[in-house]
């Protein structure tokens, strides 16, 4: 509930805050006690530090409208914690990694008549 309900406020609420950027919620782990919350954050159209930087500024506000919008249903507003999730560039660099890879074709194997009578 936490990732969709921030996905939208990201979406529709905060674009006064984000600009063009579109913010993507990758992941987000809340404590048993639902007190905090870790929110991991992927951007697309936007230098990642700036937006993160801009996100971690307005903090407050995000709890604050993620708040109007759950409040009926939880006891407690987690506290939010924001993190870049690097998951996407890491897979682009092991996409990079592998296909500079020079891999030789393998030699052709020679058929063994004798494996093929079992």
């Amino acid at each position: 509930m936490l990732q969709k309900e921030l996905g939208d406020i990201f979406q529709k609420e905060s674009k006064h805050l984000i600009g063009r950027a579109m913010v993507t919620i990758t992941r987000v782990l809340v404590s048993p006690d639902m007190g905090f919350a870790k929110v991991y954050l992927s951007f697309l159209l936007a230098d990642p530090k700036q937006t993160y930087d801009l996100i971690n500024e307005h903090k407050k506000d995000i709890r604050h409208q993620l708040a109007k919008r759950i409040g009926k249903s939880v006891r407690i507003i987690p506290e939010l914690a924001f993190f870049p999730d690097d998951s996407a560039s890491y897979a682009q660099h092991m996409d990079k990694v592998i296909s500079d890879l020079h891999i030789p074709p393998a030699p052709p194997e020679e058929e063994n008549e004798e494996e093929n009578d079992d």
